[in-house]
């Protein structure tokens, strides 16, 4: 296929692999056509923010939020992504699991508020051997930038590849996630008004996808807010900010069990049911503490939950082998270390993580003084973009509510971990095979209900 961008209006490039038998995911490495059409974009963003003038200053200030390429995945890998997702849930619901992860957890965690938590994003590694799951995110970042992202894309060879899912279908999903929450957690109660909730919002990265979310949030009817937690009052058996009474927070802080001071008057509130939380400390004990990854790939644990043969097997194959670094066990992982990837129990978005193959022995001392786990390395994909020697690295995301994959996106990016500074890198669509097979519909109906009885 060829280097050069599509011509505008063009539904497709020179098509030289059209009708051809060639291995989906090969396209990874020789096809440079462009997908994202940024006109489109940007029209897509004014659209969504309503504020004239923003999108385009968006674009320019996050040159590197966005790929212009795509990566290209076989259908049967995100099939069984799929079933690590549902796996997943099916051992979360069952008691010994979640003894097991409450029992390292903050005291705040073992309060239940009725929900699942919202959107969870399990991140993989698309390896020979096919998808590793490397983590599991509550709150994951880019989902709605996602669903703008898919309203963007000019068709290359449609009759190889297509989008997994209905871009327009995947905000209203998004949408129903947030309703279901506050369903779960307040019954028929209405849903009037949401604090977006990070410190200092304004400068995070990812603030514009704050900017989408209360927009979308207007559009339904709900008043929104993005603030800062300090923002945040208590009194009256509510919580306000300022004048306006809060009825759900969507919690975007990765102070993950409210512990610092900042976070008090919200924990308060949380505790005493007087506001709903999505993300909140329970499902981020639950799904998210990168130590509850040790039990998804021990065999012996996971037939004790109960889970069925498929069940394990689909753990066992998918996640990588991970242990808790602790006294017993240090000197064998330094020994190993180049075949390892630190992680902190409590990180996000790749914080204090570290390839084992490149960590000093400095590090290795900090790491024995916090909460850490050794993961079995596996090296990401590969996203070639230009016929220029090199390529970029690639991890797939597939954004999930009660073990339903609502939608895929891939990140690419250079260095040891996930970014959102390198040329041509950034969020990019995932394709799948067009042939055979039609993409997955998204189901339109209410979501299925947690059930008490069922955990």
């Amino acid at each position: 296929m060829t280097e050069q961008e599509l011509p505008k209006g063009s539904d497709a490039c020179d098509n030289r692999c059209e009708g051809k038998p060639i291995p989906l995911e090969s396209l990874n490495q020789n096809c440079f056509c462009l997908s994202l059409d940024e006109p489109t974009l940007r029209r897509e963003l004014e659209t969504a923010l309503e504020t004239r003038g923003l999108s385009h200053a968006m674009v320019d200030t996050h040159p590197h939020l966005f790929s212009s390429l795509p990566l290209y995945v076989a259908r049967h890998h995100i099939d069984q992504m799929a079933l690590v997702v549902n796996a997943i849930e099916q051992v979360v619901a069952t008691v010994q699991y979640r003894s097991a992860v409450l029992s390292w957890a903050p005291e705040i965690a073992t309060f239940d508020p009725g929900s699942p938590g919202g959107l969870l994003g399990f991140d993989f590694h698309l390896g020979p051997d096919g998808p590793r799951l490397i983590e599991i995110n509550t709150n994951p970042g880019g989902a709605f930038l996602n669903a703008i992202l898919g309203r963007a894309q000019r068709a290359c060879c449609a009759a190889l590849a297509v989008p997994l899912t209905d871009a327009l279908a995947v905000e209203e999903r998004l949408a129903d996630v947030v309703a279901e929450e506050w369903r779960l957690q307040r019954g028929a109660a209405p849903l009037r008004s949401i604090a977006i909730v990070d410190e200092s919002p304004e400068q995070q990265y990812l603030y514009p996808e704050f900017l989408l979310l209360r927009q979308m949030l207007r559009r339904n009817g709900i008043e929104a807010v993005i603030c800062d937690p300090n923002e945040l009052l208590h009194h009256d058996g509510k919580l306000w900010h300022a004048t306006q009474p809060i009825d759900f927070v969507y919690n975007r802080l990765t102070d993950f069990g409210f512990s610092e001071p900042a976070q008090a008057t919200l924990k308060a509130a949380y505790l005493a049911r007087d506001v709903a939380v999505s993300p909140h400390p329970w499902a981020h004990a639950v799904y998210a503490d990168k130590r509850n990854l040790t039990l998804m790939c021990d065999a012996n644990f996971l037939a004790s939950t109960g889970a069925s043969h498929a069940t394990i097997a689909t753990l066992l194959d998918a996640v990588p082998n991970t242990q808790i670094v602790s006294r017993e066990n240090r000197e064998a992982l330094w020994a190993n270390r180049r075949d390892l990837f630190f992680k902190p129990a409590a990180g996000y978005g790749s914080k204090a993580s570290y390839r084992g193959a490149k960590i000093t022995k400095r590090v290795w001392d900090e790491i024995a003084k916090g909460a850490y786990v050794a993961q079995a390395f596996v090296a990401p994909s590969e996203r070639r973009i230009s016929s220029e020697p090199g390529a970029l690295k690639a991890d797939i995301r597939c954004y999930a509510y009660q073990g339903e994959v609502l939608q895929l996106a891939a990140r690419l990016y250079q260095g040891q971990t996930t970014n959102f500074r390198t040329p041509g890198g950034g969020f990019s669509p995932v394709l799948t095979s067009a042939v055979g097979m039609s993409p997955i519909t998204l189901q339109q109906d209410k979501l299925q209900v947690r059930k008490k009885e069922d955990v």
